[in-house]
């Protein structure tokens, strides 16, 4: 199950998190974002335990989606120990996504 991320979450659940975590910004409007979910619920079912996936609504948290500089939706982010590994721009593939989740 994928989780929603908030200012009230972020920092413990992202920066602060042992895991590696996926961030899906999104929002309701967008298109392509509704391509990418789906593909992000698999990713969410297939890692269990091993990462933290989730979303963001790019415009309920406009202030986070520009702290990181997101210009376009969707936009995936991968975080490992509070720092930004990885960025996808545009509908990304289960196997690219899951690959860079789990990177040793």
């Amino acid at each position: 199950m994928t989780k929603e991320f908030t200012t009230s979450n972020w920092q413990t659940d992202v920066l602060e998190s042992t895991k590696p975590v996926l961030v899906d910004v999104w929002a309701p409007w967008c298109g392509p974002c509704r391509m990418q979910g789906p593909i992000v619920e698999k990713i969410s079912e297939e890692v269990g335990a091993e990462a933290i996936v989730g979303k963001l609504n790019s415009d309920d948290y406009p202030e986070i989606a520009a702290q990181y500089g997101i210009r376009g939706i969707p936009t995936l982010m991968i975080f490992n120990k509070g720092k930004l590994q990885k960025t996808f721009v545009g509908v990304t593939g289960p196997d690219v996504l899951k690959s860079a989740l789990l990177k040793k």
